[in-house]
């Protein structure tokens, strides 16, 4: 018995366990269904796609996407120590301040947030208005610093789009390198930074391949999990809570399984209800990117990362293209000059990036294009079975409001433009599976054929929904849910930043710490409007 027991051990669980486990007094059990973090290409950041579709991946597909052809949709999510912060792309983006005020829940604002944002940070800029030093998140600026990746920024900048020193600072609009979550040119997921260095700790206690099937509820009230590990049934009871931890996709899977939500599914599959919470699962959104993908003669793509003395340079130095994280650099642009923020992100990476990332890159090629960052179009989150290891049937419904298509239309006319620039012009002597025109048919036709994930998925357990403002289960004692699944909207941007937010003020919000002061409206970053060129 523990007095927190977390389901999982990604962004936001590795967060809690080591921020809750420093008060010693109290006792906490981290469980993951996946292994340790030991993996050699966790580590490398630009083997970020070598993971995919290995142990350490969950591997969900969507159901057949009715607006994308019927296609089945490829969403990666980590099942190791560190979660998906271990598999993804180190991308260090908070997100507008638009986001957070937006979602309209007490604590929540950007002035609220911006305190833990920092908390967390060890910024290698150093201290300032935005950022702060010496936090268990090791901040830093990108090794690899492709020259691709460098034109692209200048190809904006030619095509007149502002250009971006510090997407967290004081404006979010315009182009630029991505700071990135590594350490002397390797990969710093929330397991290296939080958990690790709490692992000593005689009242933390972690649970490695063990996946939970079900929350133990008794009269109302969550007092433990049930999980299996191999041929062996495992009960942990929990003191005071269980935190699910599980991502937008898990956490609303498991409280189905624990008799939480839609009576008439749970009903049709035999699960007995505990509480009929029709909106768990419901909700469900995510960055939907249209790739473009521009090939040339040039032997300076990622394909040649693996190379010996590239290897060596890696192994000795903590540079070279082995550091690369893959989008090194891109841009958050406004569609319309009347938008208060930006709706659509390019991120630009110095390698063919086919098939959702599992295709074999088999070209130098430069790849970019929009991702739909305040996306309409809602999907869900289901039980497919009542067994615990089936997975779920995800549909994100992408682009089934026609605004996100004519978001996803107009972003690819302003990458199609950059692409034109000067500055690119040696990297964009061919085309991959290029659009047949630039019609407004023809655009549609390329979205539905080949638009998939960026791997941002959300909303599926949200704050005034499922769960209230201090990430508590409506209905049901000692239960909460702390990770992407609570946040109501999506962030612009990539979301892991936030997740660790998130985290970080929940641990105070479970342990009754007194909250971190919120920032003065002088100090509270991104103004909604900016002097960037719109499209």
């Amino acid at each position: 018995m523990y007095d927190y027991v977390i389901v999982g051990a990604g962004s936001a669980g590795c967060v809690l366990a080591a921020r809750l486990s420093e008060d010693p007094s109290v006792t906490v059990c981290l469980v993951e269904a996946g292994p340790r973090d030991t993996a050699p290409n966790i580590h490398v950041p630009a083997s970020f796609g070598r993971l995919f579709r290995t142990e350490l991946d969950w591997d969900f597909s969507t159901h057949e996407e009715p607006f994308l052809d019927r296609r089945r949709i490829y969403l990666p999510r980590g099942r190791v120590l560190g979660g998906t912060s271990s598999i993804n792309t180190m991308v260090y983006v908070r997100g507008n301040r638009l986001d957070f005020d937006e979602w309209n829940q007490p604590g929540w604002r950007y002035d609220d947030l911006l305190p833990y944002f920092k908390r967390s940070e060890d910024n290698e800029r150093g201290e300032s208005t935005y950022h702060a030093v010496g936090g268990p998140l090791t901040v830093s600026e990108g090794r690899a610093k492709n020259p691709m990746s460098a034109a692209f920024v200048e190809a904006a900048s030619q095509a007149g789009y502002a250009v971006n020193p510090d997407f967290n600072g004081s404006e979010q609009d315009g182009f630029g390198f991505f700071q990135v979550t590594q350490r002397d040119g390797k990969r710093v997921s929330t397991s290296t930074a939080f958990l690790h260095p709490a692992l000593d700790r005689p009242n933390l206690t972690v649970q490695s391949n063990l996946q939970v099937h079900r929350v133990l509820i008794n009269q109302g009230r969550a007092t433990g999990v049930v999980g299996r590990r191999l041929e062996e049934e495992i009960t942990i009871e929990a003191r005071r809570e269980v935190i699910l931890a599980g991502g937008a996709y898990n956490s609303p899977q498991l409280l189905m399984l624990s008799g939480i939500g839609p009576a008439w599914l749970l009903n049709a599959l035999g699960v007995p209800v505990t509480l009929d919470q029709p909106l768990v699962g419901q909700n469900l959104y995510d960055h939907a990117l249209v790739p473009l993908i521009f090939t040339h003669s040039h032997p300076i793509s990622l394909l040649v990362a693996g190379e010996p003395a590239n290897v060596a340079q890696f192994m000795e130095e903590g540079r070279g293209p082995l550091t690369s994280n893959g989008p090194e650099s891109g841009g958050f642009v406004r569609t319309s000059a009347d938008l208060p923020a930006p709706d659509v992100e390019y991120l630009g990476a110095p390698v063919m990036f086919a098939d959702s990332g599992l295709g074999t890159p088999t070209q130098h090629a430069f790849s970019f294009g929009p991702s739909i960052l305040t996306p309409r179009s809602r999907g869900s989150v289901l039980l497919a079975l009542d067994d615990p290891t089936a997975k779920p049937k995800i549909v994100h419904n992408y682009f089934s409001e026609d605004a996100d298509v004519e978001v996803a239309i107009a972003g690819i006319r302003i990458g199609l433009e950059i692409a034109r620039q000067k500055a690119l012009e040696p990297y964009t002597e061919g085309t991959f599976e290029p659009p047949a025109s630039d019609s407004d048919a023809d655009l549609r036709t390329y979205i539905r054929q080949y638009a998939h994930s960026i791997f941002h998925p959300g909303g599926t357990c949200a704050m005034g929904s499922v769960v209230d403002a201090e990430l508590k289960v409506q209905g049901i004692d000692g239960l909460r849910v702390v990770d992407a699944s609570v946040m109501p909207a999506p962030v612009r941007g990539n979301p892991n930043a936030a997740v660790i937010a998130i985290a970080e003020k929940a641990a105070d919000l479970i342990s009754g710490a007194t909250p971190l002061s919120p920032a003065t409206a002088a100090l509270a970053g991104q103004p909604a409007s900016g002097a960037s060129r719109s499209a």
